[in-house]
């Protein structure tokens, strides 16, 4: 059921089935042409979740301009069904990753090639490809996009909506900023109860640099009421706190499983780590978890490469990472 949350704007939940996710909370506010922030992915139990949410609020598909705050498929995979031939803005900077199939392709090509060469087994990968939600619900070709920057503003019914660029959970991550209300719409940069995952881009060497830079960043902002993109919210500046936190172990954890087992991959460091995920051992985690797994191991290995902390060698067609000192 959807929830009045202040005048004119509206949570309605999107059931994630099968997703440790669980769900995505898109949000409505109305306004003469009104505004949806993030749509679910592109399966028929978010399709109909969210035309039913909208039409509690006496809309239809198709009568909304679509928000998006970033580029992954359970907050953008329905965007071209709910905009029809509406706009679907979202940041300049993640935005050919939805628009331009060629690019999509060629960035999945890329990434398929670190992660093999991170030492990710190849038939681990070729399954990737068919159950990944990233890929496989993503939104399809088609769609008015326009960009968006840092510091655009956008008129949603009674409200004005600051676009601030957090890249970090991906390349053109935005969060939104009512100023006037203190409310903040933080997609999948803040997170109450589970940590976003961030993991390694090619068109960005420092992943996880740039999203403590924005974490420092976004606590800046004196927000009184903030709004995710999944489960709960709760106190932003408490909760940046603790996420600053968590990845400061996780780094010294990456370093000192680089320290103890020079010359591996991520795929092989990653499998060191402590993951909160309900498995006996590394070999039993779920094929996309592993992905998510090894794709953040790669972010914190970036990033003390960036430190200066470790090298990465290529050896035999193989990444190798080693301490430097």
């Amino acid at each position: 059921m959807t929830e009045e949350i202040m005048p004119g704007l509206y949570r309605i939940p999107v059931p994630l089935e099968g997703n440790p996710l669980k769900e995505l909370n898109a949000y409505l506010i109305r306004g003469k042409r009104s505004i949806l922030i993030d749509t679910g992915f592109r399966r028929p139990s978010c399709r109909l979740a969210l035309s039913q949410g909208l039409k509690e609020l006496g809309i239809r598909m198709g009568e909304v301009d679509v928000l998006l705050t970033h580029l992954h498929s359970d907050h953008s995979g329905l965007a071209p069904e709910a905009a029809e031939k509406g706009v679907i803005y979202i940041s300049q900077t993640d935005r050919p990753a939805l628009e331009d199939m060629a690019y999509r392709e060629l960035y999945w090509n890329r990434m398929d090639s670190r992660f093999r060469q991170e030492g990710f087994p190849r038939e681990l990968m070729a399954k990737m490809r068919n159950t990944n939600p990233a890929y496989s619900m993503a939104p399809p070709e088609g769609g008015r996009y326009e960009s968006l920057k840092e510091g655009d503003v956008l008129e949603a019914g009674d409200y004005r909506l600051e676009c601030l660029l957090m890249p970090g959970h991906t390349p053109g991550q935005m969060c939104f900023w009512i100023r006037e209300a203190g409310v903040m719409f933080t997609g999948d940069h803040v997170l109450f109860d589970i940590t976003p995952n961030i993991t390694s881009w090619i068109n960005m060497p420092d992943a996880l640099g740039a999203y403590l830079e924005s974490l420092e960043r976004i606590r800046t902002y004196p927000a009184s009421l903030s709004l995710p993109g999944h489960r709960k919210g709760g106190d932003l500046h408490k909760r940046v706190e603790e996420l600053l936190s968590h990845h400061r172990k996780r780094l010294e954890e990456a370093f000192e499983n680089v320290k103890s087992q020079p010359g591996s991959g991520a795929y092989q460091l990653a499998g060191r780590m402590k993951w909160k995920i309900r498995a006996n051992s590394w070999e039993e985690f779920p094929v996309a978890q592993k992905w998510f797994a090894v794709g953040e191991c790669m972010s914190h290995l970036d990033h003390l490469i960036a430190q200066g902390k470790i090298e990465r060698r290529i050896l035999r067609g193989r990444a190798a990472y080693f301490p430097k000192g």
